[in-house]
């Protein structure tokens, strides 16, 4: 009976703990793999993902997220410049940076621009996750990676 109980929540997402975040990447493949591995964790929601900076900061305006990822090299604004713009428009979102490079300047400079961590794309799915719930919850987080040249 208790099984039979629990059956309509396990597709349900928990509201209340959710974090809607929004996807930046240039690279279509990517993003669309990153949507992909985010759709079976019930506690994201990715509520967008876009192609460029300019259109994130519009919809980080209409939608609200929780956290946004970032890549840092994109066009027509970098990764930089959007974190610093996102965080003028909407200072309650928390961005987190996305990139290729593994130099610690990186990290420190979407540091210096608001963001409030930073992955690279070889991180493992459970790091970029790891990092989404830990700068939702107000810590600054960077990858392993990046960490130990730093």
């Amino acid at each position: 009976m208790q099984a039979l109980l629990e059956w309509p929540t396990m597709n349900v997402r928990m509201e209340k703990n959710l974090i809607r975040i929004i996807l930046v990447e240039d690279h279509e493949m990517v993003r669309a793999s990153l949507k992909q591995l985010f759709k079976d964790i019930r506690h994201i929601e990715v509520v967008a993902d876009c192609s460029n900076g300019l259109d994130a900061i519009e919809l980080a305006s209409e939608l609200k997220p929780h956290v946004v990822l970032v890549d840092v090299n994109m066009t027509p604004i970098d990764g930089f410049e959007t974190s610093r713009r996102l965080l003028n428009s909407e200072p309650a979102v928390r961005v987190i940076g996305l990139s290729m490079n593994t130099h610690p300047h990186y990290a420190q400079r979407m540091l210096d621009n608001g963001a409030r961590g930073y992955v690279t794309k070889s991180s493992p799915f459970a790091e970029i996750l790891r990092a989404i719930e830990e700068v939702h919850e107000g810590i600054i987080y960077i990858c392993e990676e990046v960490r130990k040249k730093m």
